[in-house]
């Protein structure tokens, strides 16, 4: 909205406007500007969570040190996303598809955490949509992203082909194009897109969510992976930089960096709030949204492998679900004290803020390793 105005419509006049034709400063304006507005509103939201008791309830198998929590006002992810579209909104090219595409996929998955979130304080309990129906709505969000995306690519618009680290001339392509010759079976021709697609964005969303567990652990490791994707974001649009590291470039994703810059505003702007020890938990709304926004943005500027390293401690956290669950059925033998990882060092006396500081740690080394990979191809 302000590239239009301020650039397009009034820099002929006010030639200082000419700052908003840099996708840099509109990044770091939108970066801001979401930091901001997420600390202002803080107090206002937190207030009215607590008029209308909306608090977290316990898991009562959870750590039995996690009890003094109950009651902690939640649904704090509404001002995450207010805190990412607004700024967004502001500073994006709004005629850019991708942009809107990101906005739809935090946007969505934020109604599905909302509905959640709703369901377990009407309840009076932790528990919410069922497991089947949160992953029926998150790929049918996901199923809904991926057929624009795929109209896109018979526009010559996306492409379906994945980017490899370390592998600069391999990219292989997810559509069977021997099964799109034929009316028929054109549309099995993509089923490998669709299915590799709602796994990494469903995925992502999960894994955030399962991270929510601790005092800031989750929204300080989105600080880095949404961190991480700004600088992918901007150098798959920028000319000079793509050809330097030898990258596809992609001048769609340019404007993506606007939205990864609002995304890493709004998280460190909602960690002032959700340090330890919590003045608001960010719910299923915020978890949800944040995850989904991820692997959306991670398959827009085609760094879908990458994203193992960007969001690393959000992958080791489920990993370590699917693995006490497969075990625990399988043979009946649990790998961990406690599931996700995170409570497993807690069962082992780690104080809540050591395991925060260190996850932190290990998540900032392997998004630094993610972009290493840049030029080392």
């Amino acid at each position: 909205m302000l590239y239009w105005l301020l650039y397009e419509q009034l820099y002929p006049a006010v030639t200082p406007f000419r700052v908003f034709r840099y996708v840099t400063s509109r990044a770091m304006f939108a970066s801001l500007t979401s930091l901001f507005l997420c600390i202002a509103l803080g107090p206002w939201l937190i207030r009215t969570l607590r008029e209308f008791q909306i608090g977290q309830h316990i898991r009562e198998e959870g750590p039995k040190s996690h009890a003094k929590k109950a009651g902690t006002p939640t649904m704090g992810g509404v001002l995450i996303i207010i805190s990412i579209i607004v700024p967004t909104l502001l500073g994006a090219d709004l005629r850019h598809l991708y942009v809107w595409i990101a906005m739809f996929g935090l946007a969505s998955f934020g109604v599905i955490g909302f509905i959640d979130d709703y369901a377990k304080v009407m309840n009076r309990r932790n528990l919410g949509l069922t497991a089947r129906q949160k992953f029926g709505l998150q790929m049918l969000v996901a199923a809904i992203i991926t057929t624009v995306l795929a109209v896109m690519q018979y526009y010559s618009a996306y492409t379906t082909t994945l980017n490899v680290p370390f592998l600069k001339t391999f990219q292989p392509d997810l559509l069977i194009h021997s099964l799109m010759t034929n009316p028929f079976t054109y549309a099995l021709g993509f089923l490998p897109f669709y299915l590799f697609f709602v796994f990494v964005v469903v995925g992502s969303s999960n894994a955030v969510n399962i991270t929510d567990g601790l005092d800031g652990l989750a929204i300080g490791l989105m600080v880095i992976a949404a961190g991480a994707l700004t600088v992918l974001a901007y150098t798959g649009g920028n000319r000079e930089l793509a050809n330097y590291l030898q990258l596809a470039r992609n001048p769609r994703t340019a404007e993506l960096t606007i939205f990864c810059g609002s995304m890493t505003g709004a998280a460190l702007g909602f960690l002032w709030w959700n340090a330890h020890p919590a003045d608001v938990f960010m719910g299923d709304v915020g978890s949800l949204s944040l995850g989904g926004a991820m692997g959306v943005v991670a398959i827009l500027i085609k760094q879908e492998i990458l994203l193992i390293f960007i969001a690393g401690m959000f992958v080791v956290e489920l990993l370590s679900v699917i693995l006490q669950v497969g075990s625990y059925k399988l043979r009946k033998k649990r790998i961990f004290k406690m599931a996700p990882i995170h409570h497993h060092f807690e069962a082992l006396g780690w104080q809540e803020s050591k395991i925060i500081a260190r996850f932190w740690i290990m998540g900032l080394v392997m998004a630094l390793f993610a972009l290493t990979t840049l030029k080392l191809r």
